[in-house]
């Protein structure tokens, strides 16, 4: 049924029509709100016979028959409904009516368009304006119709700056109309219609119609990939943003759709996410906002925050406010999922709650039931409420058939489905955990692949241990499809990087299966690499040595248990700890991995002497270790090339630096091997300690950072003593790693302790006379804080102070450091104030040239 006009008026009754009126034979009235305003509840009676339109406002303004019927939507374009691509509006040709520029009278356009003039009163332009909009609404003939006046658009513009805010309204939903057309889309934008929007939607005070009129005419605009460019370089874009928190739904639709059509273009995303995009937009996908109940808000969040998510960088931000990608994987899929219907409740990480007399429900009532009535005094950590709040939720949308339905109708087939969605991380992790557990090999592997993006830090891991995702991907291990199970050692390896995580990952007896593939030579070499660093996570030495002694003894006895009866693997019954560590040792391993070691990168060599150097830390028999080739991978890690590299340009300085930190990286763990195997008689047989000893000696002397060189020290110490070596070993360690410590312990330490000690240990050193050890102490730096340690150590430390500076003084090259430093002044005070050190200060002043 058709809305009826409330009122028709004949044009000559409004004296501003009265001096411009022509007659027609046509068309003899038009109808006018009385109000001066186009009405939303009202009709644009044209003729004798007028075809009646509305608005639909629910539809974000689109012009459409009394007929509104759901459409789907090709394109984010407001207005588009009456602009399809015959040229002729949807909503008109639906009604069974066609509007066209005869009907309405092409003189009476030419009239309201000479009306919009600057010479004119602004009440008639204005009702000009709001007649012109009423009409563009009859789709893209009448909007042809106006167009075809080229000075109708600079009119229409220029009636942005007005103050009435009628006019602006309808000027902006005349642009609106006009935008909508794609051939006249970059008319507006070259009218200057951008410029003057920004400066409208500036205006401190607004409303609300006003407002989505001319976002509307942005979005339209944004359509056009000339123009997202242009509209996001505009201030106007922090504007777009601020109209998201705003009391009017339609207006906070309208620039979500901006945002959503801008984000298509990756050149906006990084002004956008300057300007706040994604906190904002990540509160309407997490419900923490009051208009979250709009769905087409929501919508146009998601789209946007989806474009964004496509770099790397912008989708760890959309990550860290609580969004999950989440793979559509289609609904048919969810079939397969069977949740045990007799088993009792429990935590997602296996842990069994204690059962009450009742029987449980035949129809899985309870595991529904446990995430809605969690007893609020059990001690329950909030990981793990909210991970059975999650697992409730999407196991029971999985039992009803009711996951990824769209608008009340079953989801299409994957191939039309977009790759990924975002959901809140309670609702996106339990999703992915319950996908691991499907049959479709496709959707598994892309849910471990979004597990892998979405551990970007601690809460997520541990989230993810929590919903129980563990136990599923260690099992796919052995699965036979090779994308799954690639996917699945990708996020085995960044859930590692959690020690949380990682004895999970332990005890649900991943290293066998890992040390398994690592055997296999057919596997590509990225793999590898991963399956390595899982395991140099899983077997850290120095996390066993601070287990050992920090944490007790190593057991896992009462976790195996519970973890066997919970998936009913009865293997694992027998398996503990210490024999899934044995692994490491065979002899198979060890080859494979000094194997891998000869080919390595510097970063891959050193998790590999990790993993051998874990096995020496849990079994002190090291034979197996012995048996193989163990030092060609120590060579290969001493054989650094990036120590050879010392002069670089200054654009390559900050590379050579991090080559320089991973080579000290690697040299330390092969230098900590290369001593605990010197514990063994027979590898000290076997080895050419004379070749070792001559390439830490290079070592020690390179511009490797200090902190590494104190294995290196230590390896060079014993092998001297074990093989009774020349002194000049003990001379060089000296000189190139104690003297550096210890100078730089009294630079940067804040302990008066620890200042004391090096400084005492340096007296003894330079007392000792070591060759060369005065000239290294002057070359590092080492008179300054000597200077300091006058005035701020106590006696001792002043005292051994003094004999150092003493020896130096020796030197006349020395002086004029000593004397820079501010000496002088501080051994003045001492001998002034007759210290007990002041004889010292003494003899110290008549060294110096002052």
């Amino acid at each position: 049924m058709a809305l009826s006009v409330a009122s028709t008026v004949d044009l000559a009754e409004f004296p501003c029509f009265r001096r411009f009126l022509i007659s027609s034979t046509h068309i003899q009235s038009f109808a006018i709100d009385p109000r001066n305003k186009p009405s939303w509840r009202r009709g644009l009676s044209l003729g004798p016979s007028p075809p009646f339109f509305r608005l639909n406002h629910r539809r974000r303004g689109l012009f459409e028959p009394e007929s509104c019927s759901d459409r789907p939507v090709l394109a984010r374009v407001a207005g588009e409904d009456a602009l399809d691509a015959t040229g002729t509006g949807s909503g008109a040709s639906a009604a069974g009516t066609s509007v066209s520029s005869s009907a309405f009278g092409d003189g009476y356009v030419a009239l309201f368009v000479r009306m919009l003039g600057l010479d004119n009163d602004p009440l008639d332009r204005e009702q000009a304006a709001q007649a012109l909009w009423k009409y563009s609404l009859g789709g893209k003939k009448c909007v042809d119709a106006i167009m075809q006046f080229h000075g109708c658009l600079n009119l229409t513009v220029n009636l942005l700056k007005s103050e009435s805010s009628a006019t602006c309204e309808a000027a902006a939903g005349l642009l609106r109309e006009l935008s909508s057309v794609n051939l006249y889309r970059e008319s507006v934008a070259e009218s200057g219609a951008l410029e003057e929007i920004a400066a409208l939607l500036s205006r401190p005070s607004l409303s609300a119609e006003i407002k989505e009129q001319s976002l509307c005419t942005l979005w339209n605009l944004s359509v056009d990939v000339k123009l997202r460019d242009k509209i996001a370089d505009f201030d106007i874009l922090r504007l777009i943003v601020s109209f998201l928190e705003d009391d009017d739904i339609k207006v906070r639709e309208s620039a979500g759709g901006v945002l959503a059509n801008l984000a298509l273009s990756c050149s906006n995303h990084k002004t956008m996410v300057e300007a706040g995009v994604i906190p904002k937009l990540a509160n309407l996908l997490k419900g923490d906002s009051d208009n979250k109940g709009s769905k087409v808000m929501r919508q146009e969040a998601r789209n946007t925050l989806l474009e964004l998510a496509k770099d790397e960088y912008w989708r760890l931000l959309i990550i860290e406010e609580g969004l999950v990608p989440v793979p559509l994987i289609g609904a048919a899929a969810y079939k397969s999922f069977r949740p045990p219907l007799y088993s009792w409740p429990s935590l997602p990480d296996g842990v069994e709650i204690e059962q009450t007399p009742k029987r449980p429900s035949r129809s899985g009532a309870p595991e529904v039931l446990l995430g809605l009535n969690i007893d609020k005094n059990i001690d329950i950590e909030e990981a793990k409420i909210k991970a059975i709040v999650g697992r409730t939720n999407q196991q029971f949308l999985a039992r009803v058939g009711a996951i990824e339905l769209e608008n009340g109708t079953k989801s299409e087939s994957p191939e039309k489905l977009q790759p990924l969605t975002l959901l809140p991380y309670v609702d996106g992790v339990a999703r992915l955990v319950l996908i691991l557990g499907l049959d479709d090999k496709v959707a598994v592997s892309r849910a471990a692949d979004s597990i892998a993006d979405a551990s970007i830090n601690e809460h997520m891991r541990v989230s993810f241990k929590e919903a129980g995702a563990v136990e599923p991907l260690v099992q796919l291990l052995v699965h036979d499809h090779e994308a799954v199970k690639s996917s699945v050692i990708r996020a085995l390896k960044k859930l590692s990087l959690s020690r949380t995580v990682c004895r999970k990952i332990e005890v649900e007896g991943a290293v066998p299966y890992l040390l398994n593939l690592l055997k296999q030579t057919v596997i590509p070499q990225s793999v590898t690499e991963q399956i390595l660093d899982i395991l140099a996570h899983l077997l850290d030495p120095s996390k066993e040595m601070k287990s050992k002694f920090y944490e007790g003894p190593v057991n896992r006895s009462s976790e195996t248990l519970n973890a066997a009866r919970h998936h009913g693997d009865v293997s694992l019954l027998s398996t503990s700890k210490g024999d899934s560590r044995d692994d490491v040792l065979n002899t198979t391993i060890i080859s494979r991995l000094v194997q891998i070691a000869k080919t390595a990168s510097p970063n891959l060599l050193r998790k590999v002497i990790s993993i051998i150097e874990f096995g020496t830390v849990t079994n002190p028999n090291m034979n197996s270790i012995i048996s193989v080739d163990i030092t060609s991978a120590l060579k290969a890690a001493f054989k650094q090339k990036v120590l050879e590299d010392n002069e670089k340009e200054a654009e390559e300085q900050g590379k050579h630096a991090l080559e320089l930190e991973e080579a000290g990286l690697t040299i330390s763990a092969a230098s900590r091997l290369l001593t605990k195997l010197l514990d063994s008689e027979s590898f000290r047989q076997e080895t050419d300690a004379a070749h070792f000893v001559n390439l830490l000696r290079k070592i020690l002397r390179s511009s490797l950072p200090l902190h590494h060189k104190e294995w290196v020290a230590a390896s060079l110490v014993k092998l001297s003593s074990a093989r009774d070596l020349e002194n000049p070993i003990h001379v060089e360690v000296t000189l190139y790693e104690t003297i550096p410590r210890l100078v730089e312990q009294m630079s940067v330490s804040v302990s008066p302790e620890v200042k004391e000690a090096a400084v005492v240990e340096l007296n003894r050193i330079v007392s000792e006379g070591v060759e060369d050890s005065a000239r290294v102490l002057a070359a590092r730096g080492g008179i300054e804080p000597l200077v300091k340690l006058l005035e701020d150590g106590n006696e001792r430390a002043v005292e051994a102070s003094l004999s150092v500076l003493y020896n130096l003084s020796m030197d006349c090259e020395n002086h004029a450091a000593i004397i820079g430093a501010g000496a002088v002044p501080r051994l003045r005070r001492i001998v002034l104030s007759e210290r007990p050190q002041w004889k010292r200060a003494l003899r110290l002043l008549r060294n110096l040239p002052i």
